[in-house]
């Protein structure tokens, strides 16, 4: 049986949060490039929550919100989550299809617009982990959905009650002059790969 992130001690759980800051330096690097754009980044937090948290930190559990949802392989599994207010979204999207458009609702093409950047976003977050850890990792093609925070936390809420009800929660903020993006990832481990994860960066024997 593997060790749970409430198991963690302090020196552990700061590397976790150093792996955070890192991946979110190099997401906001990646996204300027996508969007060919200076984005500015605030310090991300990165905290461990219990998953009635981050539906309270989102703004309820009947909020509306996107969630991109990826599985991990490799040396490690699990799945990222990646999830942004509506009004994120739309900042987004419209950033990266160079269009005005202050409605909610999302269509097929801003969707995918999402996607894309939720695949170059966790990617940049995963490069960071390969390189500090040295393990072989690889993210599946993302998949969107458009829902009430309770039902898309729902679902690594299922996956994740083996392990724990508390996950390891990273909120980053990018600005783009006078808009605001808020995004949250949190990486929802199988039981094993905390384990593994904290033996490669050397703070568990």
């Amino acid at each position: 049986m593997g060790i749970s992130i409430e198991e963690m001690n302090n020196m552990q759980l700061d590397v976790l949060k150093e792996i955070g800051n890192i991946g979110a330096g190099n997401a906001a690097t990646a996204l300027a490039k996508m969007v060919n754009r200076k984005i500015d980044m605030n310090v991300p937090k990165v905290e461990v929550l219990e998953f009635k948290e981050v539906t309270e930190l989102l703004g309820g559990a009947e909020i509306p919100v996107c969630g991109i949802y990826f599985d991990v392989d490799g040396d490690l599994t699990g799945n990222i989550m990646f999830l942004l207010t509506m009004k994120s979204s739309r900042i987004l999207a419209n950033m990266l299809l160079y269009k005005e458009d202050n409605s909610e609702i999302l269509d097929e093409i801003d969707q995918s617009a999402l996607q894309e950047i939720g695949n170059i976003l966790s990617g940049a977050y995963i490069s960071s982990l390969t390189a500090l850890t040295g393990l072989n990792l690889k993210i599946s093609i993302p998949s969107l959905s458009l829902d009430m925070a309770g039902a898309i936390l729902s679902v690594p809420i299922i996956q994740y009650g083996q392990v724990g009800d508390k996950v390891l929660l990273i909120e980053t903020e990018f600005n783009e002059g006078d808009d605001n993006i808020k995004g949250y990832f949190f990486l929802v481990p199988d039981v094993d790969s905390f384990e593994i994860l904290l033996k490669s960066l050397g703070v568990l024997e």
